[in-house]
């Protein structure tokens, strides 16, 4: 028979829940967490978006971040915020985080709400844009100071031949293409390609490079995956390059893959790991100092998409470089440890 003492939790767990939830008993911090669900922001951008100062905000993020409710993500002088990447299953406190975020996403924002991080994102955007714009001349050299081509590409290259060999995939999309390093390997292993990119400069330059190998199977568009989504195309394979680190949102990139994506088709990512090398977003007009590998997963996991093969590259710079799959089916291929 259950006995009473056994139902009733130990008064030191309910004590601990005790912070969680008077820390977000607040509709703003109720706001601010539903804002968080697939973005990074700072807290000048957060006191931008509800239009308070920034000093109250920040006493609203501590208050938060102490009940681990949003953890802290530092982006070279500034502090951004996340809701926390890990939560343990096991943990009290932590279900009850989680409960919290599926409680406020289902919740809509409101329309001025959402004007205002596009807002943000446009900001963010425009800043990658005029980098790229100013230094379209010097993109190869600047990209090497941090991470040369061939040591993510050629990696990259052997996971999407391996992938083709077995798939017999048709169609591939590369977002952000750059110089046009790239498309030679896929025009050589699809029948159509596309490639994408928000920076005229970057796709005359990736046209030229079109045009020396002969390249006659790739169309260059000039734009973002938002655009490329309303046109109803499908992609077998999606590939992206060290782009997410340039992007506004990442996050949104993963669900904007996952819509253009055929049933079947994979995303494949190559991107930094997080860094502290702050001179990067001068130097290579850098959004942000990488990511986490678990960001990443996390980002597909919401889009739908199931994480595949890994593989980690370390540079003698310090740097170090992933490369990431991801499918659009629930059962993707097994790691090649596992065949």
């Amino acid at each position: 028979m259950t006995t009473l003492r056994s139902q009733t939790p130990e008064p030191s767990s309910v004590d601990t829940l005790a912070p969680v939830f008077k820390a977000s008993g607040d509709p703003l911090r109720l706001e601010i967490l539903r804002v968080l669900r697939r973005d990074t922001f700072g807290v000048l951008e957060l006191s931008q978006m509800f239009d308070m100062r920034q000093s109250g905000m920040s006493h609203h993020l501590k208050v938060m971040h102490k009940a681990g409710l949003v953890e802290s993500q530092r982006e070279g002088n500034a502090i951004f915020y996340r809701r926390p990447l890990n939560l343990d299953s096991e943990k009290l406190t932590d279900q009850a985080i989680r409960q919290i975020f599926e409680a406020v996403d289902r919740v809509a924002l409101p329309d001025e709400l959402q004007t205002r991080i596009d807002a943000i994102r446009d900001q963010r955007a425009e800043q990658s844009r005029a980098f790229f714009s100013r230094h379209a001349g010097q993109f190869r050299e600047q990209q090497e100071l941090i991470a040369a081509f061939d040591l993510y590409a050629e990696p990259t290259a052997e996971v999407i031949r391996q992938r083709q060999a077995r798939q017999h995939w048709h169609k591939a999309l590369e977002i952000g293409p750059g110089e046009g390093g790239f498309l030679p390997v896929l025009s050589g292993l699809f029948d159509q390609v596309m490639a994408l990119d928000n920076s005229q400069d970057m796709l005359a330059k990736a046209e030229q490079a079109c045009s020396e190998g002969q390249l006659t199977n790739v169309e260059l568009v000039h734009g973002v995956t938002d655009d490329l989504l309303a046109t109803g195309n499908r992609f077998d394979l999606i590939v992206a390059n060290m782009v997410l680190h340039h992007v506004p949102s990442p996050a949104d990139m993963f669900l904007d893959a996952a819509g253009l994506m055929a049933d079947g088709g994979c995303f494949i990512v190559s991107e930094l790991c997080s860094h502290d090398q702050n001179w990067a977003k001068d130097a290579c007009g850098d959004l942000w100092l990488g990511f986490e590998p678990e960001e990443l997963t996390a980002w597909a996991a919401d889009a739908g998409l199931t994480a595949g093969e890994q593989l980690f590259i370390g540079l003698r710079n310090g740097f170090q470089v992933q490369v990431r799959e991801f499918w659009k089916t629930t059962r993707p291929p097994r790691n090649r440890a596992g065949e």
